[in-house]
């Protein structure tokens, strides 16, 4: 299990609590946790993006901007870029809420929603680009 801390994506500052804690193998969680896929499905979605992040070699921290979170602020050799994760955008307050907290962070660097919007192909939306989780897990090129 690899714990996750909160960090502060105005400066960085990393906080002592409210850290996530994420499972690097999903099976054994699912034993762990007796799976139950209708309500587990957005924290396992969660959990496999942050592993793609992890394994693509970024420093990944759940992000702090003021009194909102984004899901996950990454960096690798002085490159940021920010995730948020949703099961599904069904509605406008869904998508209000998702690409708020990324619209919120005035910076350049890459802003990623990842659902799984049926037939959803890459999008974008104020700089923000929207994948399926399946797309997002394939991309290497960050």
């Amino acid at each position: 299990m690899s714990k996750v801390s909160r960090a502060d994506v105005k400066g960085l500052k990393i906080f002592e609590v409210g850290e996530k804690y994420y499972f690097e193998d999903l099976g054994l969680r699912n034993a762990i946790v007796n799976f139950e896929a209708e309500k587990d499905i957005g924290k396992i979605m969660e959990n496999a993006v942050y592993n793609h992040l992890v394994r693509l070699g970024f420093e990944v921290f759940v992000g702090r901007l003021d009194d909102r979170e984004i899901d996950f602020y990454c960096m690798r050799q002085g490159r940021k870029l920010y995730v948020q994760v949703a099961y599904l955008i069904a509605d406008a307050e869904t998508h209000r809420r998702e690409i708020g907290n990324l619209e919120a962070v005035h910076d350049n660097y890459p802003k990623y929603v990842v659902c799984m919007n049926p037939l959803l192909h890459k999008s974008n939306s104020n700089g923000i680009e929207f994948y399926h989780l399946r797309d997002f897990l394939l991309k290497e090129d960050f």
